[in-house]
């Protein structure tokens, strides 16, 4: 399985609008953060993509992706679905299936209205096939498994693929989540910053969890522009784990 990540910043992006901090100004590319995305291909070939934010077009075209077989989506804020329009070209043949929970899938059908309730014809739309998922799903080699988490008191999903676990915009994992995610290879996590905030772990808090979960490796993401990449990487070596940890980047393949 070969994992590649579209996107590791928080909903503003880094560099963000009007900054001139540290961060919005590095010039390591690693510091440049598109809205969270990864896309993963199985042993078989399979193309799934985790969320669609408003860079997908781009980041698309930069990871050379010509096809997706199934989309899986978090929850839909703007961060991780404005970008879902632009999967149209990989739905002309068939109608993507797009896992979702269903209290997020009523929010979609009312954020893209015109995808799901035909108001007239033409315009080109999207062929998208939601399917609320509630237990494990195959997609050829891949089995799908979401992973419910909350975002401050939203109840949204990580998702674990096979032995590939992402779990982005979580404040909170359940222990019923805790075990779905044991013994996985990779493990991803949210890690915003170093200061508190209501709706997201802070690194050291995702690094607790990892701690627990115990992966074979750790990698934070969906971060702010408080840290540079290069500050990330050695506080999370100081940390001693028995496993890798360390941040994402825009770019970054892994392989299982």
């Amino acid at each position: 399985m070969k994992i590649t990540f579209l996107g590791t910043g928080t909903s503003f992006g880094v560099p963000r609008l009007g900054c001139s901090c540290k961060v919005c100004t590095s010039p390591d590319p690693k510091d440049f953060r598109n809205r969270s995305s990864v896309f993963i291909i199985g042993d078989n070939g399979e193309r799934i993509l985790i969320d669609a934010g408003p860079e997908f077009r781009l980041q698309a075209l930069k990871a050379h992706i010509t096809g997706l077989d199934a989309v899986c989506i978090t929850h839909v804020h703007a961060d991780h679905v404005h970008g879902l329009d632009d999967v149209r070209p990989f739905t002309r043949e068939k109608p993507l299936p797009l896992f979702i929970s269903k209290h997020e899938y009523r929010e979609l059908m009312q954020k893209f209205d015109y995808v799901f309730n035909y108001h007239q014809q033409g315009g080109g739309l999207p062929k998208l096939k939601p399917e609320i998922i509630t237990a494990p799903v195959a997609v050829g080699t891949v089995t799908i498994t979401p992973l419910p988490v909350l975002h401050g008191l939203r109840p949204i999903l990580g998702f674990r693929l096979n032995d590939f676990v992402y779990i982005t915009d979580c404040s909170e994992i359940p222990e019923s989540t805790q075990a779905l995610c044991r013994g996985a290879n990779v493990l991803v996590l949210d890690g915003l910053r170093h200061r508190p905030h209501p709706t997201h772990f802070t690194i050291e808090q995702a690094l607790s969890i990892a701690k627990i979960l115990k992966p074979e490796r750790c990698f934070i993401t969906h971060l702010c522009h408080d840290l540079l990449h290069t500050e990330i990487e050695a506080f999370c070596q100081e940390q001693n784990l028995p496993f890798y940890a360390g941040p994402a980047y825009d770019g970054l393949v892994i392989e299982i």
